[in-house]
């Protein structure tokens, strides 16, 4: 079953979603947007818990870069766009497994700014 949420719409300002639940989630990816940029950025972030109560900064979002066969996929922990786009990134669930997420957006200046989260479970 594969669901898409979006958890951020349009925001206008330093923004934290909702909980959302992953528990069982065999892939989780994401889609960063800002929109209507003059200047400054918008910084995506994930925080992550087990338990719903104590939230920690995600660390490993992969993301979607592109890379050599011998290469290892690039880490992060947040995503910033300078201009109009999107990104793409994803979770490592293959090494972990969370009950919740929360998505952070982080203006700088002005933009909108949006997040959709698909998941596969």
């Amino acid at each position: 079953m594969i669901e898409v949420k979006t958890v951020l719409d349009a925001v206008t300002a330093t923004t934290t979603s909702d909980a959302i639940s992953i528990e069982g989630a065999k892939k989780v990816s994401f889609l960063f947007t800002r929109a209507n940029h003059s200047s400054g950025s918008s910084a995506f972030s994930v925080t992550a818990s087990i338990d719903g109560v104590t939230y920690v900064t995600y660390n490993k979002l992969i993301e979607n870069a592109t890379n050599t066969n011998v290469q290892n996929v690039t880490r992060v922990a947040s995503k910033t766009l300078s201009a109009n786009g999107s990104a793409l990134m994803s979770m490592d669930l293959v090494h972990d497994a969370y009950r919740y997420i929360k998505v952070t957006a982080t203006e700088t200046t002005d933009g909108t700014h949006s997040a959709k989260v698909l998941i596969e479970r």
